[in-house]
């Protein structure tokens, strides 16, 4: 199941959250994680709390992904994909993709449709990711 969301509705979603989880991939392809505080201005998402390793991560592979565990286990998890950028000290990142995701209650059998959880896709689309886009 799939709901289109604006970065508007994005920024709606988040104030569910209080945290999250930045993971990003170092040199080495390991995944780096930590525990951050993210702000939803002009349409990019903003970290200032970064460390030396995620601020390294970030300047040589910038696609990052975001999770926002739910505050009861029963809730989606929020996640993002993005591409970040060190700007001012601060780690700037542009959305690419958003899911609002959670387990699947237990079934007998599988039922051969693809994602077993309750997935729904947030899909982040704006001008400048179109445009950037067709220059591609």
């Amino acid at each position: 199941m799939s709901i289109e969301v604006t970065l508007q509705q994005l920024a709606q979603t988040l104030t569910r959250y209080r945290f999250a989880y930045l993971v990003t991939v170092g040199d080495d392809a390991r995944a780096h994680v930590l525990a951050v505080t993210t702000t939803l201005a002009n349409d990019t998402l903003l970290v200032t709390d970064l460390g030396r390793t995620a601020r390294a991560n970030v300047a040589t592979h910038p696609s990052v992904t975001f999770v926002w565990p739910p505050a009861d286990p029963s809730d989606y998890s929020l996640i993002v994909d993005g591409v970040g950028s060190m700007r001012d000290d601060k780690l700037v990142v542009a959305p690419t993709r958003a899911v609002l995701h959670r387990p699947a209650p237990p079934r007998p059998t599988s039922t051969g449709d693809g994602c077993e959880s309750d997935c729904v896709e947030l899909p982040v689309t704006t001008e400048a990711s179109n445009s950037s886009a067709a220059r591609g």
